[in-house]
């Protein structure tokens, strides 16, 4: 286990954006913890949170051009990554894409570099897979290369079917999808600390009822 994902939880649980009660998902179901990327909101949360993706995309070993990033969570944390990796040595353009293409000034649907190589699509979680799937077509479509999605948490839950959101995502299109921490990275950090202890269970049984195996 890469030391990074264990420091990702416990940063997530200090900024209160990794909560731990009862939660109904959009699916209806009763979750334990609940994952909210949009409460990174300070200048030092989203500082530390682009240095994970960062950790996590150099981790991987994934080869890449450039950094995209889907409106509108997806905007800031493909600037920061691109900070962030640039702080790293490895400085790469990046993108982003509006929700309406613009038919004034300099035009078009998207902003910053020209997409064009392989291009490494960040986002916080995938959910149902749409904001991906919209990501892959733009890209697609400036005969670039879609080579990979980089998220925050894998909640490694099924969706409809006996895949995940992210499994679904890998095996539609053929790309890996990163994550800088997934559930059994929390259930090893709840594990680890006494003063969690008490929601281990809960979440264990959570994973048995809901949860994918790793792919």
């Amino acid at each position: 286990m890469l030391p990074f994902r264990q420091d990702f939880i416990r940063f997530a649980i200090q900024q209160n954006v990794l909560r731990f009660g009862e939660f109904k998902t959009k699916a209806g179901r009763l979750s334990p913890y609940f994952f909210n990327s949009g409460l990174f909101q300070d200048g030092a949360a989203l500082r530390e949170l682009c240095q994970f993706y960062a950790q996590a995309i150099l981790a991987s070993g994934i080869q890449f051009d450039m950094l995209f990033g889907s409106a509108y969570k997806g905007i800031p944390l493909a600037a920061g990554t691109a900070i962030a990796l640039a702080e790293q040595g490895r400085n790469v353009p990046y993108c982003f894409n509006r929700k309406e293409a613009k038919d004034h000034g300099e035009g078009g649907s998207t902003v910053g570099a020209k997409l064009e190589g392989r291009v490494l699509i960040i986002d916080d979680v995938i959910s149902a897979g749409t904001s991906v799937r919209e990501s892959i077509e733009l890209i697609r479509a400036a005969s670039a290369i879609p080579c990979g999605v980089v998220i925050a948490l894998d909640r490694m839950e099924r969706g409809q079917g006996d895949f995940s959101a992210v499994q679904e995502v890998q095996h539609n299109y053929n790309i890996p999808v990163i994550a800088i921490a997934a559930l059994d990275d929390l259930l090893g950090y709840l594990r680890g600390h006494a003063e969690l202890q008490q929601h281990l269970h809960a979440v264990q049984s959570y994973r048995e009822q809901y949860g994918v195996q790793n792919v």
